[in-house]
């Protein structure tokens, strides 16, 4: 079953390839890293203010916002999400320190690097 983020993806690696006129995800492709990073910035510091307020739905508003924007930098480093999931999943069960640790030694990403 295709989910939300399946959907958003494709509509995000469309504006990536085929970009319209007036496309707002076509405008953060035009300004490459810089410009999408920079909004990833803003977004992530905007989450962050969220959290510490008594308003779940302006957290979660927020949170979509990050997500959103994490999956644009995602599109234009054709990085699929579903990499970013079998990641996650690699590291299930695994503890944070000892991942974290064994990145330090050389090893700890999904191909070994």
């Amino acid at each position: 079953m295709e989910t939300i983020i399946d959907k958003l993806y494709a509509v995000i690696e469309e504006r990536r390839d085929s970009p319209p006129p007036k496309s707002y995800v076509s405008s953060l492709f035009a300004g490459g890293v810089p410009k999408i990073a920079g909004k990833v910035t803003e977004e992530a510091a905007e989450f962050v203010e969220a959290a510490a307020e008594d308003d779940e739905k302006h957290f979660v508003y927020e949170a979509a916002d990050l997500l959103f924007h994490m999956l644009v930098m995602l599109g234009q480093r054709r990085v699929h999400p579903q990499q970013v999931l079998d990641e996650l999943a690699r590291r299930f069960g695994i503890s944070g320190i000892d991942e974290k640790e064994a990145r330090k030694h050389g090893g700890g990403y999904a191909d070994g690097q």
